[in-house]
């Protein structure tokens, strides 16, 4: 017996085509890509995952350094286990750091615009000392400098900042529930419309987090307490990533048995159309790494057990 409905009203993203097409899609379908740029593979065991995303950081610090250039790199703050990772790898190998520079993707801010400070417990940039560079042997740490948040004073020349540092050699990251890349928010589409050129060109801003990130973030970093999540952010925009020459994006939005809130939005982004309300879907038309965690690539269900 079929049942018909329209999806809710604070849905930005409403082809439900697309959505049937994408929530259909196998786990055994999924790393096929018509764009062999676009490089999709399912890693199951956890452990693992986390290990390959730090050695893929470790890595390419260490191969920019041995060329004698610049490291420059986008950083999430979630996932966050592959910090700790990292930071002990740069230890054991005594890799200097030196040559590294690092822009995080986004930092909360409140309804005027003021991004958290970083005694903030719910910070970024606190969490980013706390679980990475602080981790970090100290004669091996990047100078402050080179350590770049997207404050109130410093988003409005960002893309600046990473052209100044040599330009990204990657662009790290994950997806949100609404498809989001950082706090780039599906509801921004509405302003660009199908001009996907004026999209992919938009720089670093303040945004309006939408309903779904503030509900994704309650529960993944704030004990479900809805309340506590900040109504704003500073954040990257498509064109800090696709400034990057590579993306590094690793999705491990599963929680425990067949909960897995990244399932379908990982397929959406990954084998959907690509447009301006789902925005990682221009991942698609850049070179990218697109790495999940098995229980993400399983199949889109529904379970009430």
């Amino acid at each position: 017996m079929t049942f018909d409905y329209a999806l809710a009203d604070f849905i930005d993203f409403r082809d439900k085509e697309a959505c049937e097409r994408a929530r259909r899609i196998t786990r055994e379908e999924i790393a096929q890509h018509p764009n062999p740029d676009f490089k999709i593979q399912v890693i199951d065991d956890v452990g693992e995952f986390y290990g390959a995303f730090a050695t893929d950081i470790v890595r390419r610090i260490k191969q920019a350094l041995d060329e004698g250039r610049n490291f420059v790199g986008i950083f999430p703050v979630g996932p966050m286990p592959q910090y700790p990772i990292a930071a002990r790898m740069i230890n054991e190998m005594r890799i200097p750091m030196h040559h590294v520079h690092t822009f995080n993707m986004d930092e909360y801010a409140d309804e005027d615009g003021n991004t958290a400070p970083v005694d903030w417990a719910g910070s970024f940039q606190k969490t980013m000392f706390e679980s990475f560079f602080d981790l970090i042997d100290e004669d091996l740490r990047p100078p402050l400098g080179q350590i770049h948040f997207p404050t109130k004073d410093a988003i409005g020349h960002y893309y600046d900042l990473m052209q100044e540092a040599g330009g990204v050699d990657v662009c790290y990251g994950g997806i949100g529930w609404c498809g989001h890349i950082a706090f780039w928010e599906s509801s921004l589409g509405h302003e660009f419309g199908d001009d996907l050129d004026a999209y992919m060109k938009a720089k670093a801003r303040l945004v309006t987090l939408t309903p779904m990130t503030i509900m994704q973030n309650a529960l993944h970093s704030f004990s479900g307490d809805w309340s506590w999540v900040p109504p704003k952010a500073n954040t990257i925009a498509p064109a800090e990533i696709l400034l990057a020459r590579e993306r590094s994006f690793w999705l491990d939005g599963h929680i425990l048995g067949n909960v897995a809130w990244q399932r379908f939005i990982a397929r959406l982004v990954a084998h959907g159309p690509v447009n301006t309300l789902v925005p990682g879907s221009i991942l698609q038309t850049a070179p990218t790494n697109y790495t999940m965690i098995g229980g993400v690539a399983d199949n889109v269900v529904i379970s009430m057990r």
